[in-house]
């Protein structure tokens, strides 16, 4: 594998309504199988798939490297957290069961948790094989079939991830993958035998996709953007409040849905904590992604960097101001002069009223903000029309559990990060979505109750 910025690696043929419909045919014909296995054979296909991508990780990390512009160091994590997530609901899948309800007269019913048949997987670019193995393995451990639409950014690696579901053992065509951009999606929505949608993405792509299921009552899943608060009380161990601050804005480029991009930094150590962020950010090893010192490598294509470049310009012209990077990166190698570099930037004098500071930028650019009050930083916090994540830093733990109440958003930190354990559920309030990916939760998005009552005696008719 070698690093081409600019150029392209490999085509592929979208798919349109005919192969679409191939897709959901073969991946329905594979569920009749698939939906009679018991938990316990799912969890054994599983695991091997898990074992797999285990095995092979150094070489799915580089395809998604390559696939993304993401560091490897950073790849390598996403696939270590892909093969838990198989292994986690592996684990599940044997332990799906109903309970038994005892009525009047020896009388009982009982409940069945059953798959809801063909999902659709829809995923972002920005983490492309983990985000198929978060929708697919609790999908796939209900007893479903899955049809999956990685990003026409990062086609590469899902095609990856279906072969090695093969090569676990799984029916022919119980995942299967299709290539595409918005029309691709649509047949998919549309699709008569879909029985469900999950969707990572941007909030206007969101409200297209629960129109389209409205149509066929689909229920969805939606994990989407986000503007998310990350609040640094004054009494915080400032270095570790420092690294939660990195973690919560550079990670994959900036290019992450749940980042704290609204760093509300109490003011008596606003110039303190800003200058040693400062200080770290610029220290941020940019460059070819497939360089083990690399922390931070290339943004996904040319009209998003053009797109993250505006927001700066917008912000300095509004009255923010450039601590540091936000300027394009052109590494000293001539092979990568064409590459979507740029250095991760620091905006201080920011308000809340600053287009920076309310919308989503989803590039390396982090926002401070002075706050004075612990009322007044929760106002401002949950002032947004996005709900996803938020963080605080401080070492008074009734203060950090207090203001994590009192946050409107689905994924809360105390004292880190941007840490994404499969054991827990992951997911938004407001405009960031609803349903949650990760952890049992998933489970109840992937399957459906049915009850049975049954009459042990005579039925009294009222007739």
């Amino acid at each position: 594998f070698k690093m081409c910025p600019g150029r392209v690696i490999c085509k592929l043929l979208c798919s349109g309504e005919k192969e679409v419909d191939l897709a959901v045919q073969s991946a329905k014909a594979a569920f009749k199988i698939w939906s009679q296995m018991s938990g316990m054979e799912r969890s054994r296909v599983l695991l091997e798939a898990a074992r797999i991508i285990r095995e092979q990780r150094e070489e799915i990390a580089t395809l998604e490297t390559i696939n993304n512009g993401k560091s490897i160091f950073e790849a390598r994590v996403d696939i270590d957290i892909s093969w838990q997530c198989l292994e986690y609901y592996a684990g599940l899948a044997g332990s799906l069961a109903g309970e038994h309800i005892q009525l009047p007269g020896g009388s009982f019913g009982y409940t069945r948790r059953e798959p809801l048949g063909v999902c659709v997987g829809i995923g972002a670019w920005n983490y492309p094989f983990q985000i198929a193995c978060w929708k697919s393995a609790p999908a796939l451990a209900c007893g479903n079939a899955m049809v999956f639409k990685p990003s026409p950014f990062t086609p590469v690696s899902v095609v990856r991830l279906a072969e090695i579901f093969t090569e676990a053992g799984v029916p022919k065509g119980l995942f299967n993958v299709v290539q595409g951009g918005v029309a691709t999606g649509q047949f998919l929505c549309h699709h008569p035998d879909v029985a469900k949608i999950s969707f990572t993405g941007s909030v206007p792509t969101g409200i297209k996709i629960m129109e389209m299921a409205a149509k066929g009552i689909k229920p969805v899943t939606l994990e989407l953007g986000g503007k998310s608060p990350l609040i640094i009380f004054s009494d915080c161990a400032l270095e570790n409040a420092v690294n939660g601050a990195l973690m919560a804005n550079f990670l994959t480029q900036g290019e992450v849905c749940c980042n704290g991009t609204r760093v509300f930094v109490e003011r008596k150590i606003l110039d303190v904590f800003t200058k040693e962020v400062v200080k770290r950010t610029q220290k941020i090893k940019v460059g070819d992604p497939l360089l083990e010192d690399t922390r931070m490598g290339a943004l996904i294509n040319r009209p998003h960097l053009d797109r993250v470049q505006g927001f700066i310009k917008q912000a300095k012209e509004q009255g923010a101001q450039v601590l540091c990077g936000g300027d394009l990166y052109v590494p000293d190698d001539p092979k990568l002069k064409n590459g979507y570099y740029m250095r991760p930037c620091v905006l201080g004098n920011c308000t809340d009223d600053m287009t920076c500071v309310k919308e989503e930028i989803f590039g390396p650019v982090m926002s401070i903000l002075p706050f004075d009050t612990e009322e007044e930083v929760v106002e401002r916090a949950n002032n947004t029309k996005f709900g996803l994540a938020g963080g605080v830093f401080t070492r008074d733990i009734q203060k950090a559990h207090r203001v994590v109440a009192a946050l409107k958003a689905g994924m809360c930190f105390i004292n880190n990060y941007n840490i994404s354990p499969v054991e827990l559920p992951f997911g938004g309030y407001k405009a960031s979505g609803f349903g949650r990916e990760n952890g049992r939760a998933a489970i109840e998005y992937y399957s459906q109750l049915k009850t049975v009552c049954v009459e042990m005696g005579d039925v009294e008719s009222v007739f």
